[in-house]
């Protein structure tokens, strides 16, 4: 753990918003004024929902030149590429590989398709950002970052929560000691349920790797690789009603408490799920509590609003006075902006903070809690990833 920081209150607060404002200047995450010398050559595949967010980012992007979009639901594809300006439009991934040239395939497909096309972008020597998960298992996770360095290739995976100044901000409020000895984290993120699609609530979805994935992501990132797990899940809501399929049986796990032990005594605790009534909504607009607290024997830490869209930091070390906000600017930062970061990371050689060994760390934390649910046992891990992320 780190150790006790003997700075004043006056240059604690002075370090840390220098340190965030560094944050918020650092060229991989934000797009800055400079123009790009390089640009990376970016194919889309998935042209749903989620492409609605990336498109219109990427687009601005100038690190990236937008060569393709690629759906099995071709008239998507041909939407998104007239909207977008984009050149080329494919019915299937075999078609996008031998068409058009890029140099970094963007993943929005469901998330039980991630795997298989991860792995033929990767064997047509292409890299890969791919939304969360990377891979349907650690196991095949772990293969396709071996595939990805045997062929002088990378693959990263979401969520980017990582990059935001509010994290670096509670990173180095750790590293600092201002809270002392660590004992305790909590998150939580849940609503109702989608309902465009049915593959949340089937075999290989659920509400883990949809939303627990952004807690896990980032308190693995702030208290460090988890050690083991131990968790129970289970399913509320037995039939959902979706956009693509009408009424199915839900095989995914809807409710999730995951209790993990990081090490050195200190345990955190993520809970997540599709039945969650919340008054902020899906998008957690006008959010004013925090989603993620940390407590220390010297002083306490939230993140309000959600890690994928945070809103401040709030630091209470006072019995008599009342916590304070820091990081109130999210500065350039979107959920979204994952496939940016790395397109700038492409074309600048500057490694980002997101990386592939977190990734697959965060997927085996899932793996571990649906094994600890099956066998009611406490699961180690064998990942690990660097850390601290922010130093």
């Amino acid at each position: 753990m780190p150790q006790e920081n003997t700075i004043s209150r006056k240059t604690f607060i002075t370090q840390s918003s220098a340190f965030a404002a560094g944050v918020l200047l650092n060229p991989v995450t934000g797009f800055g004024n400079k123009p790009a010398d390089k640009k990376i050559k970016v194919a889309v595949i998935g042209c749903g929902s989620v492409s609605n967010r990336y498109l219109p980012h990427l687009s601005e992007c100038p690190y990236v030149e937008l060569v393709s979009t690629c759906d099995i639901k071709p008239d998507r594809a041909v939407k998104q590429a007239e909207k977008f300006k984009v050149p080329n439009n494919y019915p299937h991934i075999s078609k996008m590989l031998a068409g058009a040239e890029f140099n970094l395939m963007v993943d929005l497909t469901d998330m039980q398709e991630h795997e298989h096309l991860n792995r033929e972008a990767l064997m047509a020597g292409k890299h890969v950002w791919s939304e969360k998960p990377m891979a349907n298992s650690y196991k095949a996770g772990r293969a396709l970052l071996d595939l990805a360095n045997s062929k002088g290739l990378r693959i990263w995976g979401a969520p980017a929560v990582v990059s935001s100044p509010q994290f670096a901000f509670m990173a180095q409020t750790i590293n600092s000691g201002k809270l002392g000895s660590l004992a305790a984290a909590h998150a939580h993120y849940g609503h109702t349920g989608p309902t465009w699609s049915a593959f949340f609530y089937e075999k290989g979805g659920g509400s883990m790797p949809d939303l627990g994935v952004y807690n896990i992501a980032s308190l693995s990132g702030l208290l460090g690789p988890v050690k083991s797990v131990i968790a129970m899940n289970s399913i509320i809501t037995k039939t959902r009603t979706v956009d693509d399929k009408g009424t199915i049986p839900v095989e995914a796990e809807d409710n999730a408490m995951i209790v993990m032990d990081h090490g050195n005594g200190v345990l955190s605790h993520v809970q997540c799920g599709f039945n969650y009534f919340d008054p902020y909504g899906h998008e957690g607009k006008g959010q004013d509590r925090p989603t993620i607290f940390i407590w220390g024997n010297k002083g306490s830490m939230g993140l309000i609003g959600y890690d994928w869209e945070p809103f401040a930091v709030e630091i209470a070390t006072s019995y008599t006075e009342p916590p304070e906000r820091f990081a109130t600017d999210a500065g350039t930062y979107v959920w979204q902006q994952g496939a940016s970061v790395i397109a700038e990371a492409l074309a600048t050689g500057k490694e980002p903070r997101i990386n592939a060994e977190h990734a697959l760390h965060v997927l085996e934390i899932i793996e571990a809690a649906r094994e600890s649910q099956a066998t009611g046992k406490r699961i180690n891990l064998q990942s690990t990833f660097k850390w601290p992320m922010v130093v």
